[in-house]
């Protein structure tokens, strides 16, 4: 699989982790079931897609990104979903973040450009 293909399927996997973020908060603590059930299955993907995009993608920078998707898109989806607010300091520290996993897109993409 290509590197830009492995990126694809990270980002792919960032989705699946919103998904299962914002199920497991819906499941009430795995309290509902149909919640649950999506919950499982969001899991499975998104593990599934983290360990092929990490066959072409360094652990560390992969892993960091996921989780910052993750995070990220479960903060901005969670007060549409849920009774969560999204204040502006939160919005600051969720800049951050975004800028921090753009940066580590970026330090791949130079990294991999000297070695090749």
């Amino acid at each position: 699989m290509s590197r830009a293909r492995g990126w694809l399927v990270l980002l792919l996997a960032g989705g699946f982790e919103v998904g299962y973020a914002l199920s497991v908060g819906g499941s009430r603590g795995f309290r509902v079931f149909s919640w649950s059930v999506v919950a499982v299955v969001f899991f499975l993907l998104t593990l599934l897609a983290l360990s092929v995009a990490l066959r072409t993608i360094d652990l560390g920078i992969g892993y960091a990104v996921w989780a910052g998707i993750g995070a990220v898109g479960a903060a901005l989806l969670g007060p549409v979903f849920f009774s969560e607010s999204l204040t502006p300091i939160k919005g600051l520290w969720l800049a951050v973040i975004i800028s921090g996993v753009v940066w580590l897109k970026l330090s791949d993409r130079s990294e991999g450009a000297r070695s090749e």
